[in-house]
């Protein structure tokens, strides 16, 4: 084994590889670190528990020498660790968040998904718990840790921790000054994080911004993400009679609303998927060199939607990835105004659609709104913002009460800038193949204001295994995605900016 990894590791540097290879002894300190870790829950409503992995992580970066500060916000404290190697560097400033998702332990193949359990897949494709003391051999790749907060985002956070151990072991020095910053409550809309924007400004200011979070490429080949797609939601309501009717005595007498409502929805969408609102994929142009990238991210589509267990996609865009460069119009919830448990026969009151818009750099939230809005005004509606008064009902034959929210704007790094460009690169030369480049993921991570405010190149470097079972029971982490994360945390840090 010695002799393998000796042979290898001359391999790596004729190719220009800049980290060494991490041999199953330094996997199985990180492993047992981040056992340690995860065993500290990590739900924001425990302010005790939260603290303590605030201290957990302060007290492991205090250690390597960084200046840790805790930083008050409106909920829960942050915590900011970093270090100038040299002033005339760069500055690259760290993202990870401490907390998890609510539990349902019912739903977990463990009694206490805060007490981490290693497992191995056995033929059967069942998984079976280990001994923590086979760490103590050879590791396999494909062992797992579960645990909630296993892989999101406890699996990063060692990961980058691991690296710069690694590093600091071997006196190499990072190109680059680090800010850390850890979000204690990402999975509650980073409200903490986001309430200190302005008071907090200077100490995030760095010339780059990398997101460690979310999962790799299905193949788990390195992945460099350029953006998010945002989220803006609204409501309509259609009417009927003022209250709940008799279906019997009044049906095809007083309209019900919801077919009224589905008529508006039908109107909005083609049997092909694409939105027929005036001006929604306005300013959206997909270049050859941007269907290029597009078309590099491996793709089958029949054994995508085979999983997904669909007959075909809809179509907008020629692939997936190209799908995810649009605006969507998805309805989220259709009620009536009766909610109970049992049916009854009535005309409703009302029908309520709840919709969600993802956005995209070339869509802003309110103007997406806006949108939406006036076509429900060329669908013969009178648009209201409350439920219609009797003077209103008298008067207008249609009537549509529109709500919206605020919303998140997205954001996309330029996949030509300098810095995803030498991040690539720094990739490619770490593993010997160019890494899966998304330009826009699908999802909204509620950290976009921040990164909008700082207003620097910006990268989400996912690193986790895709079927990690995020927010879900039975969360975990692939050991070889723990494995490869160290190195690509230790290729960044030798990357020169």
């Amino acid at each position: 084994m010695k002799l393998y990894f000796t042979v290898l590791l001359s391999l790596y540097s004729m190719l220009g590889f800049s980290q060494t290879l991490i041999d199953d002894e330094g996997l199985r300190k990180s492993i047992l670190l981040h056992k340690d870790l995860v065993s500290i829950p990590n739900l924001p409503e425990d302010e005790g528990r939260m603290l303590q992995n605030i201290d957990w992580i302060a007290q492991s970066y205090d250690a390597l020498g960084f200046e840790t500060t805790v930083l008050p916000s409106s909920t829960l404290p942050l915590l900011l660790t970093e270090k100038v190697y040299d002033p005339k560097l760069k500055t690259v400033l760290f993202y990870f968040h401490i907390d998890g998702q609510p539990l349902d332990k019912a739903n977990w193949d463990q009694p206490d998904p805060f007490v981490p359990v290693l497992k191995a897949k056995d033929a059967n494709g069942k998984w079976n718990k280990l001994d923590w003391d086979a760490l103590n051999g050879s590791i396999d790749d494909e062992w797992r840790v579960f645990a909630r907060a296993a892989a999101d985002d406890k699996a990063p956070i060692i990961m980058l921790l691991a690296a710069l151990q690694k590093m600091i072991a071997a006196k190499v020095v990072p190109k680059f000054n680090i800010k850390v910053i850890f979000d204690p409550e990402e999975e509650y809309s980073s409200s903490a994080l986001l309430s200190t924007l302005s008071k907090y400004k200077d100490q995030y200011k760095a010339d780059y911004f990398i997101v460690m979070d979310g999962p790799a490429h299905d193949s788990n080949k390195p992945t460099i993400t350029y953006g998010c797609r945002g989220i803006v939601t609204c409501s309509i309501t259609t009417y009927g009679a003022k209250l709940p009717q008799h279906s019997g005595h009044f049906g095809n007498y007083v309209s019900n609303p919801v077919f009224a409502l589905a008529d508006l929805l039908s109107s909005m969408k083609n049997n092909q998927g694409e939105v027929l609102i005036k001006d929604y994929y306005k300013g959206i142009t997909i270049t050859p060199e941007i269907s290029e990238v597009l078309r590099s991210v491996p793709y089958d589509s029949t054994e995508f939607n085979n999983q997904l267990g669909i007959y075909t996609s809809e179509k907008i865009g020629t692939n997936y990835q190209e799908a995810l460069q649009y605006p969507s119009l998805n309805i989220r919830q259709i009620g009536t105004s009766w909610t109970g448990e049992n049916l009854k026969t009535v005309v409703p009151e009302f029908a309520k659609a709840d919709i969600d818009v993802r956005l995209v750099p070339e869509t802003d939230a309110q103007d997406q709104l806006e949108k939406i809005k006036k076509h429900i005004r060329t669908q013969g509606f009178h648009v209201i913002d409350r439920d219609p008064t009797d003077t209103e009902r008298k008067t207008y034959a249609k009537i549509a009460k529109f709500t919206g929210s605020s919303g998140i704007n997205s954001f996309r790094t330029d996949l030509d800038s300098e810095f995803g460009k030498t991040i690539a690169l720094t990739l490619t030369k770490a593993f010997n193949e160019e890494p899966i480049k998304i330009r826009m993921m699908g999802g909204t991570v509620p950290i976009v204001p921040l990164i909008n405010e700082l207003n620097i190149p910006t990268l989400i470097i996912p690193m986790v295994n895709m079927d990690n079972n995020q927010h879900s029971p039975n969360e975990n982490i692939r050991i070889g995605n723990l494995r490869q994360g160290i190195l690509i945390c230790e290729a960044i840090l030798n990357a020169k900016l």
